[in-house]
């Protein structure tokens, strides 16, 4: 079990890729601390986990500096240090488009794929840095390497932030023994799939990537020995076009 005696927190950890990661943490013996704005959405996936360790719930709205703040301060005093923080809380609308989106539906997606990240990663890494460990895993996403109209607007943009961000730390914070990876998923049958601005068929969620197989991908790169980095990675349906 190669994370074993590891401690992990998950944003959006109860639903999609986030719970699809907890589960391959949990299962590689790794202590998961899965949050996200739900309390009852959280509890449903920690019900639903019958392995061991059990998953550990908190509630976070990551758009607010405060609500992190809370958050990690619960986890320093119930859970302890943090070795790994994964950023796969994610959202996105569905007039995507620059003519058809307003003002406050950029702020919306901007505050929790692009500010709630940066919160969550300025959070843990005082302690990453003072132990001189540490690995951060951000969900970003294709739309944050290739702008398409199928992302939209705000969210490429957002992702593309993300995407940003990680790399500047990691390059930043390598001599403190601290590795960022940026993942890029493709389609992924996930619940922010509603947000699209056309009906997703049952046949199609089936066709692309599900969430646990991005979990297992993750769980991979989590298990590998501090010196080696993964920068980026992009993980996508087969059949989906990567140009």
């Amino acid at each position: 079990m190669k994370l074993q005696g590891k401690t992990a927190v998950i944003t959006g950890g109860g639903t999609g890729i986030g719970e699809g990661i907890a589960r391959a943490f949990a299962a590689e013996g790794c202590r998961v601390v899965i949050c996200g704005r739900r309390d009852e959405v959280l509890k449903q996936a920690a019900n639903a986990w019958d392995g061991d360790p059990p998953f550990l719930c908190h509630a976070v709205d990551i758009s607010s500096r405060d609500s992190v703040s809370s958050l990690f301060a619960w986890v320093a005093s119930e859970v302890g240090p943090v070795d790994i923080l994964v950023n796969s809380a994610g959202t996105n609308i569905k007039t995507r488009s620059m003519a058809e989106m307003e003002p406050d539906q950029w702020d919306h997606v901007m505050a929790i794929n692009a500010s709630g990240t940066y919160y969550c990663m300025h959070a843990v890494l005082p302690q990453m840095r003072e132990r001189g460990e540490g690995l951060i895993i951000n969900i970003s996403s294709i739309a944050g390497k290739r702008s398409s109209p199928l992302g939209g607007v705000a969210y490429s943009a957002s992702k593309f932030a993300m995407t940003a961000l990680g790399t500047a730390v990691a390059n930043e914070d390598a001599e403190h023994g601290i590795r960022v990876t940026n993942v890029y998923p493709g389609e992924v049958n996930t619940p922010i799939l509603v947000n699209r601005p056309n009906p997703v068929s049952e046949e199609h969620r089936q066709s692309i990537l599900q969430a646990e197989e991005v979990g297992e991908l993750i769980a991979a790169i989590a298990g590998l020995p501090p010196n080696a980095h993964v920068s980026d990675v992009v993980i996508k349906p087969l059949k989906q076009p990567y140009s």
